[in-house]
């Protein structure tokens, strides 16, 4: 089931914001999230906030649900009345299984985002899909729209690991779709790769990244399986009907797949995200990673702007009714301290190649930097320029390094 919201102060009912926050909104880029809550079934795995319609119940559906997230857009454009984003840089549609929607939904959604803000010209505009919710024909209707990239979850090629992760697309089809994607139209197509599911051998890990270069695609994420409390699949570990995932098991497979993809031209560029060139990166996430504002709509949709942090009522449902009350649908927000925009700024771009300028450090960071350095876990050829920036073991112990360099 979907995982708890953090504690906050409750956002105003006409979901305004403190004045400081609304001072130079997109100075940093400015993104908007959108949230897809329905799935067609829950993956083993999955704790997202998404809804299969078993699980919806009343006051909420597919349906009548872009009309919603542009009631939310509309309260959104009121409330950046005074300040608004000099443009929309990027545009992530993400769930749950946006394409469950009607690509004529998904297209009017992001109409009423370019009408609200105005679409940069050269705007990245991503849509996450399940491999079996796409066809030609709605990937071109999506394209035409304005869709640019599109992010589909693969998870593995070996049909053993998508029966215990729960994935109902065939072995295949991932790679298919892919290829539609670009036969569409599409410039910019991402696979998602899941390893170190239990019962994942080498050679099928191995398989799955043969698949995914032959495919063409010009990104890849590849993304250790973490068990989440509430999952099946947490409850079938805890009886004893599969193993706890190995960390040794998930290193060696981190290594594999840097391996095979910096042999078919891929660099990363985040620890867990390789593109074949630079205008292959994901803009989006690389605005959240580096500190942008962005606005999420949708039921449970988190946001920032300006130091301020907020997120939705979680259920659709209640998403709904306080939208249609005239009501922002904001459950919580808090303003970050110096302090927590200091943790995160380090925890977020240490993981870029592109790494943290040492500057941002404080005497302690500098010497936990230090440290890192000789143990072989920051580059040298970065730290003489004066960055931080994570060797290939360093990657494996990200979060270690991160600890070092904070207060």
């Amino acid at each position: 089931m979907p995982g708890v919201l953090p504690e906050g102060e409750p956002v105003p009912a006409d979901g305004s914001l403190p004045t400081t926050a609304t001072r130079a909104v997109g100075a940093r880029g400015f993104g908007v999230y959108v949230h897809v809550p329905f799935c067609a079934s829950r993956c083993g795995y999955c704790d997202f906030n998404t809804y299969t319609a078993d699980e919806l119940g009343g006051g909420a559906s597919r349906e009548g649900y872009a009309d919603t997230v542009l009631a939310e857009l509309a309260l959104a454009a009121r409330v950046l009345g005074d300040a608004p984003p000099p443009r929309v840089d990027t545009v992530f549609v993400g769930g749950g299984t946006p394409t469950l929607l009607p690509a004529d939904d998904l297209a009017r959604i992001l109409d009423g985002i370019d009408r609200a803000w105005g679409l940069a010209a050269d705007a990245e505009v991503t849509t996450e899909a399940n491999p079996e919710s796409v066809t030609p024909e709605s990937l071109k209707t999506l394209r035409a729209a304005g869709y640019t990239r599109i992010s589909l979850g693969m998870q593995s090629a070996a049909p053993g690991v998508l029966a215990i992760l729960d994935r109902r697309h065939r072995a295949g089809r991932a790679t298919e779709a892919a290829r539609e994607a670009r036969d569409a139209g599409f410039d910019h197509v991402n696979l998602d790769l899941i390893y170190g599911t239990p019962g994942e051998s080498a050679d099928d890990f191995a398989a799955s990244l043969a698949q995914v270069v032959a495919a063409g695609v010009d990104h890849v994420s590849a993304y250790a399986l973490i068990v989440e409390d509430g999952t099946r699949l947490a409850a079938r570990m805890r009886r004893g009907e599969l193993p706890y995932p190995s960390d040794d098991v998930a290193a060696d497979r981190y290594l594999a797949a840097e391996s095979a993809l910096d042999a078919a031209g891929f660099s990363w560029y985040e620890v867990s995200n390789w593109a074949r060139t630079p205008a292959g990166r994901c803009r989006h996430n690389l605005l959240y990673w580096n500190g942008g504002d962005w606005w999420g709509l949708g039921p449970g949709a988190h946001s920032h702007v300006g130091g301020v942090r907020w997120w939705n009522v979680k259920h659709p449902a209640a998403y709904a009714k306080r939208l249609a009350a005239g009501e922002s649908s904001g459950l919580a927000r808090e303003v970050l301290t110096p302090d927590e925009a200091h943790t995160e700024d380090v925890m977020l771009r240490l993981r870029l190649a592109s790494g943290l300028p040492l500057a941002v450090l404080d005497d302690a960071g500098r010497a936990g930097a230090r440290r890192a350095l000789a143990d072989g876990l920051l580059d040298p050829a970065g730290h003489a320029e004066g960055r931080a920036v994570l060797t290939l073991r360093g990657r494996l112990l990200a979060d270690a390094v991160v600890r070092d360099l904070l207060p």
